[in-house]
């Protein structure tokens, strides 16, 4: 299964130097790093902005993760008397579907987290023509031939199932249909802030649970799971 997680920080260095002529310089340092399981790979670019005059440094790190962060934060300490330090971290994963119950469905799967929302976006092939239900459940665990494995709809809150938003509830996992045209191809975007990557609220974090497409449409009704039917691809939500 393939995993990525890419982590974005940004910081913001304003440094005022009260050399003689009054000139004066500002910093700003751009962090990208790339995750792969304990492997980083960090882009730094610091931007120096003197009287107008702007030049560009790029560094680039590899390693392992405790490494590569010593390096930037090293680059960090060294950039000068730091007034404004501004943090932003993006995360995203990545992975792909495996085929269930006898289907050819499979496809990939990518959630990215920024400022307190979590974009789902799903491209799937090898399905039937028509309306597909696409759950989050319970366990990363498709090791079964049907899917089962993975348990039921991931409801952290207890609540009924039923259409994402509506006032008589409806699960955490309850991500609801979308398309599939006559070649089996479709795709979904869904984003919320009622999830989160690896948070420690457990009503929240999606980590450690699965991603299910199931072979029929999801009624939005019938409890507890919308009679979609079989579970046609599964994928674990694993960092």
């Amino acid at each position: 299964m393939k995993k990525n997680i890419f982590l974005l920080v940004c910081l913001s260095i304003g440094l005022i130097t009260g050399c003689k002529n009054r000139s004066k310089t500002q910093k700003s340092i751009m962090v990208k790093v790339e995750q792969n399981d304990s492997l980083s790979k960090a882009e730094v670019t610091i931007t120096t902005d003197k009287n107008g005059k702007v030049s560009e440094e790029v560094q680039i790190f590899e390693g392992n993760n405790e490494e590569v962060m010593s390096k930037v934060n090293l680059i960090t300490k060294k950039s000068g008397n730091i007034e404004n330090i501004e943090r932003k971290i993006i995360k995203k994963i990545q992975f792909s579907l495996n085929a269930k119950s006898g289907s050819k469905a499979n496809g990939t799967i990518a959630f990215k987290e920024e400022d307190g929302v979590v974009l789902f976006e799903g491209t799937l092939t090898g399905l039937s023509k028509g309306t597909h239900a696409i759950h989050i459940h319970e366990k990363a665990d498709c090791s079964s031939e049907d899917g089962k494995s993975s348990g039921g709809h991931w409801n952290p809150t207890f609540e009924n199932h039923g259409a994402w938003g509506v006032e008589s509830g409806y699960h955490r996992g309850d991500i609801g249909n979308f398309q599939a045209d006559a070649d089996g191809n479709g795709s979904i975007t869904f984003s919320t802030d009622q999830w989160c990557l690896g948070c420690d609220d457990e009503t929240k974090n999606i980590i450690g649970k699965a991603i299910i497409v199931h072979k029929g449409e999801d009624d939005l009704v019938s409890q507890p799971s919308g009679a979609a039917g079989a579970r046609v691809s599964c994928a674990g939500i694993i960092e």
